[in-house]
C-alpha cells in the first residue's frame, strides 16, 4: 500500500475516534425542551488542533459535532476559506513567506491574496498579536515543525463532511459564519450570492438541510433572503452594548421575521458572577420560535463565577435552557450530555 492522502487520512481519522449513535443519544432533560441539545463545534476541534484546519473538522466530527463551524473570509478571487480575522497574522506564517504584502498598517489581510497563495501559507495555533504568546498556553504546540496545516476552503469542508456522512451514515451538518460582509462589499465582493451559490451546487437549498448560516449583521441575513436563501439563519449577538437593541423585544421581532434563531454571547445568558441572567433571553426568543445558540463554551477559558465547565454547560443549556452551543471541546461538551442524559 502506498501513502495514504490526506482524504484518507481524514476518513481513518474519523473512523478511529467516532463515537457510534452519538446523534441518536436520548434527549437530556430539561425544563425547556425534549429536543437533543447540538454540539457546534466552534472551528473545528479548535481546543486540539490549530483552528479552521481539515484536520480540526475531522476531529471534530469523531468527537461527535452536530455541525462543524467554519468563519468564512473571501480571497482576493472570491473565493470563501475558513479564517475568522479579516487578517493572517495570528494564525499562519505569512509574515515569513510574504513580509511584502503588508498594507500601511503592518497586517496581511486575506483578501489580498489569491487562493494559490493562501494555499502555501502553513496555519499555526493562535497566537497574540503584541507578544507572539500562545492565546491558549495548554493547546497545540507550535513547535512542531513537520506537519503543515493548511487554511482550508468551504468547498474542501463540504466534501469531507458530506463524505464522511456518507462512510458512517450520520448526518453532520455545516454551520457557516459570514464575516464582514459589509467590509467584502467594500472590496467590491458580493459574498452572500457567492456563498449562495456554493452551497445551492452542493445541494444545500431548504430548511430542511444539514446547514445553517450565521452573521452578526442583520444586513447580511437580510440580503440571504432577498436572494431568495430558504436555508435557516442565525442572528449572532455579541456581548457588547453595540448590539443590545437586538436583545429587545422589538428587536427579537424583528430578528424572527429573517431569522430562525439567534447565537448571544454567553454573556448575554450567565452574568459575572455565573448566575443566569434574570432578562429571559432564552425564554424570550423560544415564544418566538427562535432557537437560541450561544457561544463559546472552552474549558480553558471559563468566564468569571464558573468553576468548571460542566457548570458552565449546565447553567446554559438546563439553567437558561439554550437549544445547542458553540464549543471549542466537542468531546468534553459530548460527554458531558451524554453523563446528564444517564
Amino acid at each position: 500500500m502506498g501513502p495514504l492522502n490526506f482524504m484518507d487520512k481524514c476518513f481513518l481519522l474519523a473512523a478511529l475516534i467516532l463515537i457510534p449513535a452519538a446523534h441518536s443519544l436520548p434527549p437530556p432533560e430539561s425544563t425547556e425542551s425534549t429536543e437533543p441539545k447540538s454540539v457546534i463545534a466552534h472551528r473545528g476541534a479548535s481546543g486540539k488542533l490549530p483552528e479552521h484546519t481539515l484536520e480540526a473538522y475531522t476531529l471534530a466530527y469523531g468527537l461527535g459535532a452536530d455541525y462543524i463551524e467554519p468563519d468564512l473570509m473571501l480571497t482576493r478571487d472570491g473565493v470563501p476559506i475558513a479564517l475568522h480575522d479579516r487578517t493572517l497574522d495570528a494564525t499562519t506564517d505569512v509574515a515569513e513567506r510574504f513580509p511584502q504584502r503588508a498594507r500601511e498598517d503592518g497586517r496581511f489581510y486575506a483578501i489580498d491574496f489569491d487562493l494559490a497563495e493562501i494555499k502555501q501559507l502553513r496555519v499555526r495555533e493562535r497566537v497574540e498579536a503584541a507578544s507572539g504568546e500562545l492565546r491558549y498556553p495548554e493547546r497545540w504546540d507550535n513547535s512542531h515543525r513537520h506537519l503543515h496545516f493548511r487554511i482550508a476552503t468551504l468547498e474542501e469542508i463540504i466534501e469531507l463532511v458530506q463524505g464522511l456522512n456518507r462512510v458512517t451514515g450520520q448526518s453532520t451538518g455545516i454551520y457557516p459564519e459570514i464575516k464582514f460582509s459589509a467590509w467584502h462589499a467594500d472590496q467590491d465582493h458580493d459574498f452572500e450570492a457567492i456563498l449562495l451559490d456554493i452551497l445551492q451546487r452542493h445541494g444545500y437549498e431548504t430548511r430542511d438541510d444539514a446547514v445553517i448560516v450565521q452573521s452578526f449583521e442583520p444586513e447580511s441575513l437580510l440580503r440571504l433572503r432577498e436572494l431568495g436563501c430558504k436555508l435557516r439563519l442565525v442572528q449572532l449577538i455579541s456581548g457588547g452594548r453595540a448590539q443590545d437593541a437586538l436583545v429587545t423585544d422589538e428587536g427579537l421581532d424583528h430578528i424572527a421575521s429573517y431569522a430562525d434563531g439567534i447565537g448571544p454571547s454567553q454573556a448575554r445568558i450567565i452574568d459575572d458572577q455565573g448566575k443566569v441572567r434574570p432578562n429571559n433571553l432564552v425564554s424570550a426568543a423560544h415564544q418566538r420560535g427562535l432557537v437560541v445558540h450561544p457561544y463559546t463554551a472552552r474549558t480553558d477559558a471559563l468566564p468569571a463565577g464558573i468553576d468548571s465547565f460542566e457548570q458552565l454547560l449546565d447553567r446554559i443549556l438546563f439553567g437558561a435552557g439554550a437549544d445547542g452551543i458553540f464549543t471549542d471541546h466537542p468531546k468534553a461538551t459530548r460527554k458531558y450530555l451524554q453523563e446528564r442524559s444517564r
